[in-house]
């Protein structure tokens, strides 16, 4: 069975995110050995400057590379990334359970992004699309993307 983390900066404050993010995660347990795991943000000034940004996001970066399991593909979300149909994600999820890797994970930056050096790091940058989500409804949407994407590989009527 795979291990799939998922990565998730700043913590859910509203019991209707809370409920959806426990709702697939509780899903994903009949597909896969799932963690989500909430990293805290660095706090910033109101109105930072793009080197107190970078400072910042340099900072997440360390709790981050900590965090990735050993070995682990990792796959990033980041508006200039990959855009793939639920079909396409499902496939490139199970190429890469194919090559020999037993963990992905998968992360959601802070409000300002992600850290160049992470960015460097990721095995394949995925987008969203163009549109801006709230970081909160974009974890929600993931997690159902990745339960979808389970379900698709596992020949379920989820996806239609």
């Amino acid at each position: 069975m795979p291990e799939i983390t998922l990565l998730a900066m700043g913590k859910l404050k509203e019991k209707f995110y809370v409920s959806a993010a426990e709702e697939y995660v509780k899903r994903l347990g009949a597909y896969c050995r799932f963690r989500l795991l909430e990293l805290p943000e660095v706090r910033l000034p109101d109105n930072p400057s793009p080197a107190e940004i970078t400072a910042g996001l340099d900072q997440e970066a360390d709790v981050i590379f900590s965090k990735i399991p050993k070995g682990a593909w990792l796959c990033i979300f980041t508006p200039e990334g990959k855009e793939l149909s639920s079909t396409e994600f499902a496939q490139k999820m199970a190429q890469v359970k194919l090559s020999g890797k037993s963990s992905l994970c998968f992360l959601i930056g802070s409000s300002y992004g992600i850290s160049q050096k992470v960015k460097a790091a990721a095995d394949f940058k995925l987008s969203m699309g163009p549109m801006t989500f709230p970081h909160h409804l974009a974890r929600i949407m993931v997690l159902e993307q990745i339960y979808r994407s389970e379900s698709i590989q596992a020949g379920s009527k989820y996806h239609k």
